[in-house]
């Protein structure tokens, strides 16, 4: 069945500058599908051998393979998933996205700040518990040591996900209230912190599922907070993400750390470019 991939040329088309006022206003936009079937099937195929150890690469992320106990319904993550697995590091870097990326923060050229493999357990409905949410947040929270705010995140389905398999939950607007304090963390009890952020933030709380088509891609501003509930489902949800910055990002030295930082080198100093190849181009318009 033909599916309608978009190729480097259609992007020129999809994203108007009605596409980009939309990203700007709601602080996500949900994208078109970028992947295959068969590229979806890789890709979970990519993560079962993750999971299970099985490296592409001799030379580790700098984070090493962040083992997990599978039986729990703990989310898996592994950042700097692109130096241990060739499939995971094609759809990273894939240059639909970081044109994409380009086009929503207005930029030139778009690097990768670093990325995520996300394996959220199924539980079939029958545990209670919140330790597979992914709590409210804010990505700039962690990112501080960059320094511009015009961040970007592609979220990549590995299956058609919605609520009832733990879907991301976007918060409309938010990207305008400017970093909130203590938005950097992870905290699992969402109503809660629902209150506790939207006071912060002096604005209307108005989340909003993410519902996408195995293989479709949502894109979502830095500062928007968004967050995941249970997975209900008794199938794993599986997604990769990349995390991309402007290609004149620099380090913004004195904010909280950041393991990518390490690539910087034992002496980085305010204003360091992230021009190299840990931080590596994902598109370029010359």
């Amino acid at each position: 069945m033909e599916q309608n991939i978009p190729t480097l040329d259609d992007i020129d088309q999809i994203m108007t500058e009605v596409v980009v006022a939309e990203y700007w206003e709601r602080g996500y936009w949900v994208g078109p599908k970028l992947f295959d079937d068969d590229q979806v099937q890789r890709l979970r195929d990519a993560h079962e051998r993750l999971w299970a150890g099985v490296h592409d690469y001799a030379i580790p992320s700098i984070y090493g393979f962040m083992g997990h106990d599978l039986d729990t319904p703990a989310v898996r993550q592994q950042v700097d998933a692109f130096w241990l697995n060739a499939e995971m590091r094609r759809a990273i870097l894939s240059p639909l996205i970081g044109k994409i990326g380009a086009r929503l923060m207005r930029t030139g050229s778009v690097r990768l700040w670093h990325d995520q493999a996300i394996w959220k357990p199924g539980t079939g409905g029958r545990e209670q518990t919140i330790a597979g949410n992914v709590g409210w947040h804010q990505d700039y929270g962690f990112w501080q040591s960059c320094s511009t705010t015009n961040m970007c995140s592609a979220w990549v389905a590995l299956q058609d996900t919605d609520l009832t398999n733990g879907t991301m939950r976007m918060v409309v607007g938010s990207h305008k209230w400017g970093l909130i304090e203590g938005s950097g963390n992870d905290k699992k009890e969402m109503d809660k912190w629902a209150e506790h952020f939207a006071r912060l933030g002096g604005g209307q709380w108005q989340d909003e599922p993410v519902l996408l088509k195995a293989g479709q891609v949502s894109f979502h501003h830095s500062l928007t907070f968004h967050g995941s509930g249970p997975n209900l489902s008794d199938q794993p949800r599986l997604c990769v993400i990349s995390h991309m910055m402007p290609g004149d990002t620099v380090y913004r030295a004195g904010q909280n750390p950041h393991p990518n930082l390490a690539f910087l080198g034992p002496n980085a100093y305010d204003g360091q470019s992230f021009e190299s190849e840990f931080f590596p181009q994902m598109w370029s318009a010359t």
